[in-house]
């Protein structure tokens, strides 16, 4: 079996896949080590970590570099967040992908925000660019590679269920193998869509959405908590960089283990 037939039967068991987000190779080492099943990249940790903010601000090749570190030096599937693809351009964007498949990431996710401006893509252009991204994934030999849709219908609609719904519907028709939905947080949003889609649900972890096994009485079948790990790690880096300043004494680097 390969990594992309072991990523596939991951979100299909009997339990939810849990995936751990990585930003960096150590991170990923890391994951691995504590017993995740899978890893899925964070654009915003990755970005975080090279000095940018997220939002496709840095070069695809070393946004790329970083994923294919990741992937080659760990034994479990990678899943790779690019964002919106690092191009308006649909050959490019496609290109893109097939330069992560090659790296020897088990899937993707790829949204439907647009970057240069604020808004999503409309249904039809974004199901079509889905639709190519299989059939070249499919004619280059990564068939059943993973493409896990991003809707940021929840980030930046004032009514996101129905459209939601409806663009689940149409990316999954177009070849997605999953549905990402980050932000939504109500219970019976999470149960009406996962009734509803005919497909793997992937929900975002949030301050009010952390439990794994109520996630799964709602019929999640995929969670991640994106780059709220590498953000508490920065934030702990940053603390302790503060205090040795301020009292130019190495004790707080002893005082607790992690």
């Amino acid at each position: 079996m390969n990594t992309i037939q072991t990523f596939n039967e991951l979100h299909h068991a009997e339990e939810p896949l849990f995936l751990g987000n990585a930003w960096d190779l150590l991170s990923a080492l890391t994951l691995e080590k504590a017993g995740f099943k899978a890893i899925g990249t964070t654009s915003w940790g990755i970005a975080n970590s090279l000095g940018y903010a997220d939002g496709e601000l840095i070069n695809f090749d070393r946004h790329l570099a970083v994923i294919k570190t990741i992937a080659k030096n760990i034994n479990i599937p990678v899943s790779a967040d690019i964002e919106a693809g690092y191009s308006e351009d649909t050959n490019m964007i496609i290109e893109n992908v097939l330069r992560t498949a090659e790296v020897g990431v088990a899937g993707i996710n790829i949204e439907d925000s647009k970057k240069k401006t604020h808004g999503l893509k409309s249904i039809s252009q974004h199901a079509s660019l889905l639709e190519k991204i299989r059939l070249e994934l499919d004619h280059r030999g990564f068939k059943d590679f993973f493409i896990n849709a991003r809707t940021d219908t929840y980030l930046q609609k004032e009514n996101p269920l129905p459209e939601t719904m409806e663009r689940a519907r149409a990316y999954l028709e177009s070849g997605a193998s999953g549905i990402f939905v980050p932000g939504i947080k109500e219970d019976m949003d999470i149960k009406e869509l996962t009734m509803s889609v005919s497909a793997p649900v992937n929900i975002l972890s949030l301050p009010v959405v952390t439990n794994y096994n109520h996630l799964k009485e709602l019929g999640v079948r995929r969670f991640s908590f994106g780059n709220a790990l590498s953000d508490i790690v920065i934030a702990y880096l940053e603390k302790k960089a503060g205090e040795l300043l301020e009292h130019r004494d190495t004790f707080c680097l002893y005082e607790t283990k992690l």
